[in-house]
């Protein structure tokens, strides 16, 4: 038989309702290839192969009395530690939370188990969904499978959806939920060279996800391709009354809308993107991607979004404010690590609290935030922030008067080794610089792999659509991939 861990959702999906194998023999394959690649890498916080081969069961049960099958039926993914999973522990990879035992399960990981999707276990990321390189979690760094060349020196398999980005690349889970707030799905995609998509912003449910910054987070797929992408976004999307942000619309049919003739559609290029000391095989894989699109049907026009400079700075006072009203929940009262000093009173529990459960990078944002929206600069900082946002929004929709897909890199490098800017906070929130943009304007956006660095390691290319067009985005990206021919897997060392 096939080994099914190298086979995606479709290939699975469609072998499980055609017969070739059954989805208790997939869930199986992809539990022993956890449990074997779980001390090297780290990917998940905690492994659920009964709830796996339970889901299985299920669907190989429906299967055999001729009832129809779910858009994911007998596909086993790994779930973000972010979502709230009803009886399975939930942490966002934080100590404050560790032993969290949710009641409730999140709008979108309902809506996978409804589509016939069984889960291996609930992924690592850095914690509450800061950072840009999965070294931030409270469980410990997620190593990437991908190495360069011979050199055995861990690298980060981008963040904060670390874990999802590494158990599908290493062929550990066909595909994994993933949550973005400045670029959390594109640019861990992007390092692993699989493909991620960011919906439009209220396309995916926030209900039950844990809340990093309100009016930027949105979940989305990462899996092997753009089809997979496609089929689990549809099973996870879809309005839900219960957040106020969801949108009220159908969810289209985008595996069916796939469609890689770009003729007829302009694709821009924005020239800020193309920053001083721009890393050489970034843009040469840019270069290539244009001529892809352009051998696709697309015509290719040069744009300008000129508040693009302001958009980093921008997004790190306002997704810092969020996080920090978001974050004051976690007092050590109602759920979570509590940390009372003997006949310490309920501030000072709050603070030993806080300072035992939170992490570095966590707390620096809380104190950004809460400077930030502080009496004193509120207007100066906060309010001057969303001002900027609104530009960086119109700059988008002037842009999309006249083309209907922008292109760009999707980080400035390929992946570098874990440990080398996380003494560093700039340069590490500097890989976000071609993602945030898109994040901020609440726009869908695309990760997929473009190539391979001179390294050896992948890079990836990345398409933002209009509002509400992840059809355009998808078809853009199919149009990519069938050109990238990227076959390329990491090297099995663990």
């Amino acid at each position: 038989m096939t080994d099914l861990t190298e086979l995606g959702v479709a290939a699975l999906r469609d072998g499980v309702a055609g017969g070739a194998f059954t989805a208790t023999e997939v869930a199986q394959a992809f539990n022993a290839a956890v449990e074997a690649a779980q001390g090297a890498l780290n990917a998940f916080i905690v492994t659920t192969p009964d709830a796996a081969l339970a889901a299985a069961a299920k669907v190989d049960a429906m299967r055999a009395a001729g009832q129809p099958l779910g858009k994911m039926a007998g596909v086993p993914i790994g779930m973000k530690d972010l979502f709230a999973t009803k009886g399975v522990q939930t942490t966002a990879a934080s100590k404050i939370l560790e032993g969290f035992v949710p009641p409730y399960e999140s709008t979108v990981s309902q809506k996978l188990w409804d589509a016939g999707a069984g889960m291996l276990g609930k992924l690592n990321l850095d914690q509450f969904a800061m950072g840009s390189s999965n070294e931030t979690s409270g469980f410990g760094k997620v190593i990437s499978p991908w190495r360069k060349g011979d050199d055995t020196t861990p690298l980060a398999p981008g963040g904060s959806s670390g874990g999802s980005s590494a158990a599908v690349a290493a062929r550990i889970a066909p595909a994994a939920t993933g949550t973005d707030t400045g670029g959390s799905i594109r640019q861990p995609a992007a390092f692993t060279g699989i493909s991620g998509i960011k919906p439009t912003y209220g396309r995916c449910s926030r209900w039950g996800v844990v809340a990093f910054a309100s009016s930027l987070d949105q979940a989305g797929p990462m899996a092997r391709d753009v089809r997979d992408c496609a089929i689990m976004l549809e099973a996870m999307a879809g309005f839900d009354p219960k957040d106020s942000t969801s949108l009220d619309l159908p969810v289209p049919a985008w595996e069916a809308g796939l469609n890689a003739d770009l003729r007829g559609k302009k694709v821009g290029i924005p020239r800020e993107y193309r920053v001083d000391g721009l890393d050489a095989d970034v843009a040469k894989s840019w270069d290539d991607g244009i001529a892809w699109l352009k051998d696709a049907g697309a015509e290719i026009v040069d744009i300008s979004l000129p508040h693009t400079k302001y958009a980093l700075p921008t997004y790190y006072i306002i997704a810092p404010a969020e996080a920090s009203s978001n974050l004051a929940r976690y007092d050590g009262v109602r759920y979570g690590l509590r940390d009372l000093p003997e006949g310490a009173n309920l501030q000072e529990m709050y603070a030993a609290t806080r300072a035992a459960g939170f992490g570095d990078e966590v707390k620096r944002r809380i104190l950004i935030g809460t400077y930030v929206l502080s009496a004193g600069f509120y207007d100066a900082y906060y309010t001057q922030a969303q001002k900027v946002r609104a530009l960086i929004s119109q700059d988008f929709m002037k842009a999309f008067e006249t083309v209907d897909v922008i292109l760009t890199p999707t980080a400035p490098s390929a992946a570098f080794p874990l440990g080398q800017k996380s003494t560093d906070p700039v340069e590490m929130y500097l890989n976000d610089v071609f993602s945030v943009p898109a994040s901020l304007a609440g726009l869908p956006a695309m990760s997929v792999p473009a190539g391979l660095s001179r390294d050896g390691l992948p890079l990836g290319l990345h398409v933002i659509g209009r509002p509400l067009d992840e059809q355009g985005v998808l078809n853009a990206s199919l149009a990519l991939e069938q050109r990238a021919q990227f076959s390329a897997k990491p090297g099995k060392w663990w």
